[in-house]
């Protein structure tokens, strides 16, 4: 006999959901007597005014023989300069209108067109809910922009790059943007609301239930269909700036997206000479992202891409500092110690000054990453110490990674269709959750590292062995 399943529904489950759904039904009477009424104002204000037009226009017609003829007004001016000697390179008369899409300027409909169903979460740069749009009963997910109460007016730039970038992606690893959605009380700028394609789980949650780590061949699908959308990203001159896991989110057909992108913005080539550098989760920033670098490119997300690779084979963040400096200590330990053959101009970072490197012998200055995943394959390995290269030239881009050749080995990638699936976090089920930092909010200061004495952290070489007890299954 089939044991009972823990998410089987008890008896108050059953009597909770039968008053849940008389209060859904009776609200959504509510809203539906709500919003018939809106109509029949609406239907009559339209006819009223159409009237007060054919008025005005009927006025208009007595009174225009009496008129002087109006005087003809330029849409755009002129082009100051004229080319070709004297002859303007504009149409005929020299002038250039300015026309609009049609459509374009149309009033954002309302979030009340969705029915909440459950929170999901609440992260540094928004609340996420999951809804139901009424007319089609289709379930999204539903993201308000959260307001910083330093901001003086307006939306904040974070919520601005967001809903522009998304607007300006598609891609089949990069959650959709539906629409944007108003509250109705207009009146309020932090009644916003994305409207965002719906995906049943993150990858942190069911990195944090699984009873096994992935399979080898599950690694090397879920990590191609990431490095496919940071590619599309980073060939649109995107970066992300907070890969990581709890970003990360997957459907029950094994498909995963990128989201959050509270964070991401336009670089550009070449990039702008200074950015924050106070951008991705400490678990996922790259060295010299802590190490104060103003000028960086796509290497910071291709290290984030790396901490993922390490996260999905243990299933824990693989460099959990408390503190940039203790960030800075993991990084080192892992990936050895900066020199300049290993990273050239290093020590001209801002925060590199501050460094107390160990002068004496014996030092390591090589990856342990091999010892620490010996069940990896040398091209796994390989893959992912270059990810993890403390010089960001030496990182491979995301097209290069999709060439890998740990990818072409046995076992060859699991086609998506034969994931496994898991219960749905969104379902409201209980499961135990694993806590992360949150990316650094806007204004926040870097910390000031001081003077950070690394000479004792390779005392000895206990530390690498510590995955010797790792075990990687494979297909």
């Amino acid at each position: 006999m089939a044991s009972k399943s823990r998410w089987a529904d008890t008896e108050e489950d059953t009597v909770l959901e039968a008053k849940q759904k008389r209060d859904k039904e009776e609200k959504k009477r509510l809203k539906a007597e709500k919003a018939r009424k809106a109509e029949e104002e609406k239907r009559a204000q339209a006819e009223a005014e159409a009237e007060a037009a054919r008025q005005r226009a009927a006025q208009e017609q007595q009174n225009q023989d009496d008129r002087p003829p109006a005087k003809r007004r330029k849409i755009t001016p002129e082009r100051e300069g004229k080319e070709d000697g004297g002859k303007t390179t504009d149409n005929e008369g020299g002038t250039k209108l300015l026309r609009f899409e049609a459509g374009g300027w149309g009033k954002a409909r309302s979030v009340e067109n969705y029915d909440k169903l459950n929170d999901i979460e609440e992260g540094a740069y928004g609340w996420v809910a999951r809804a139901k749009e009424i007319k089609t009963g289709k379930v999204v997910a539903l993201k308000r922009l959260k307001i910083d109460s330093s901001e003086s007016v307006g939306l904040p730039e974070t919520g601005l790059r967001e809903i522009q970038i998304l607007k300006d992606c598609s891609h089949r690893n990069i959650v959709e943007l539906r629409e944007v959605v108003v509250g109705d009380d207009t009146s309020r700028i932090e009644n916003v609301f994305l409207v965002l394609e719906f995906l049943e789980h993150d990858l942190m949650s069911v990195l944090g239930d699984m009873p096994e780590p992935f399979l080898a061949s599950e690694v090397k699908t879920l990590l191609l269909q990431l490095a496919s959308g940071v590619a599309y990203l980073h060939d649109h001159w995107i970066l992300h700036r907070d890969l990581k896991t709890s970003n990360l989110l997957l459907n029950n057909r094994g498909q995963l997206k990128i989201a959050d992108f509270g964070m991401a913005r336009y670089v550009g080539d070449p990039a702008p000479p200074k950015l924050t550098q106070l951008v991705v989760t400490l678990w996922y920033r790259a060295p010299e992202l802590l190490l104060g670098a103003k000028a960086y490119g796509a290497a910071v997300d291709m290290w984030s891409v790396g901490c993922v690779f390490g996260e999905l084979l243990t299933r824990e963040p693989l460099l959990q500092g408390k503190t940039e400096v203790d960030e800075l200590s993991k990084i080192f330990e892992l990936c050895g110690m900066p020199t300049d053959d290993s990273w050239p101009g290093f020590r001209r970072l801002p925060n590199a000054r501050h460094l107390r490197l160990p002068k004496s012998s014996p030092v390591n200055t090589g990856s342990v990453i091999r010892a620490r995943f010996p069940l990896l394959t040398s091209a796994g390995s390989s893959l992912l110490s270059g990810l993890l290269s403390l010089d960001p030239d030496k990182r491979p881009t995301a097209r290069e990674m999709l060439q890998h050749e740990f990818f072409r080995q046995d076992p060859k990638p699991k086609h998506e269709a034969m994931f496994p699936t898991f219960p749905s976090k969104a379902g409201q089920e209980r499961r135990r959750r694993r806590s992360t930092p949150n990316a650094p909010g806007r204004g926040q200061k870097a910390a000031d590292l001081g003077a950070v004495d690394f000479s004792g952290i390779f005392a000895s070489r206990e530390k690498e062995e510590r995955g010797a007890g790792f075990s990687l299954r494979m297909v």
